[in-house]
């Protein structure tokens, strides 16, 4: 399996392509990433270095991948942060000129737009351009929960309305949607879900809600289940999967008591997943 990955990039820590690139690497995954940024460190912080890409230079890179002659042997097209409108145009005319090279392709977006505590932290034309062009063009979506409330303006809290927003999402154009960070008002206390669903059932996993905030993990996340879905085809399979690799890889970092994802560290986790969770049919 190929990837392209056109996302942000870090020195220090672990987002973006930094931390969605190692774990496809050890599960087997041959991966082309493709910088939108080069910063010292991710954003948290509050001050880094280094440049934003132009969209004009990214899209130079990519043809030059292209160029090559790769994008035949290209299985997947993954995105995740969007800093701005140029990076998704950018994005969709690759995906039409890697479909065009390879019908059997897809696109997986992460449409990172913010969560439930932190409110929207994108620039405002952003989750514009996720809702009305980036998402209906991708095959795979990620979103958390909060992001799946804007993309199609409902209020997912319970499980019947949580599914019924991601119908609405695939009626939007993807096939596929994980839905991570999932709460419900009826779940048992100090627990979190990830919901996957797909045109054969829908799919959720029930963990125990670490107390920490983890830069990175929706990266590893959108990326493992997305390698997962392509190659087995099966939601419940890839939402297993990725469950047990990225709880035991915040479980790691939470215990080291590190800020960054321990991501090299934990790699035994993305090969070998110790499949510790039910996963629970729901529809």
């Amino acid at each position: 399996m190929k990837v392209l990955s056109i996302q942000s990039a870090v020195a220090y820590g672990h987002v973006g392509n930094s931390a969605a690139v190692f774990p496809l690497q050890r599960i087997g995954v041959e991966v082309i990433p493709v910088y939108t940024v080069n910063f010292s460190n991710h954003t948290g912080y509050g001050a880094w270095r280094g440049p934003l890409i132009a969209p004009a230079d990214v899209a130079e890179v990519i043809a030059g991948v292209e160029d090559r002659g790769v994008f035949p042997e290209i299985d997947v097209v993954l995105s995740g942060y969007q800093g701005s409108d140029g990076i998704g145009d950018v994005i969709l005319d690759a995906v039409r000129r890697v479909k065009a090279a390879n019908p059997g392709a897809v696109y997986a977006c992460d449409p990172v737009m913010g969560n439930a505590k932190s409110g929207c932290f994108v620039a405002p034309e952003i989750p514009v351009l996720l809702r009305d062009r980036v998402v209906p063009a991708a095959d795979v979506v990620t979103p958390n929960q909060f992001e799946l409330g804007y993309l199609t303006d409902t209020q997912p809290d319970s499980l019947s309305s949580t599914l019924a927003s991601v119908d609405a999402l695939r009626a939007s154009g993807p096939d596929v949607v994980l839905v991570t960070s999932v709460e419900r008002p009826d779940r048992e206390p100090e627990t979190i879900e990830m919901l996957a669903v797909d045109g054969e059932g829908a799919w959720i996993v029930r963990t125990p809600l670490l107390p920490m905030k983890a830069n990175g993990s929706g990266d590893v996340t959108a990326a493992l289940f997305t390698a997962h879905y392509r190659e087995s085809g099966s939601a419940s399979h890839a939402l297993g999967r990725t469950v047990s690799s990225v709880f035991d890889l915040l479980t790691r970092t939470h215990e080291s008591g590190a800020r960054e994802l321990q991501l090299v560290e934990s790699q035994e986790f993305y090969a070998h997943p110790r499949m510790q969770f039910d996963v629970e049919q729901v529809r």
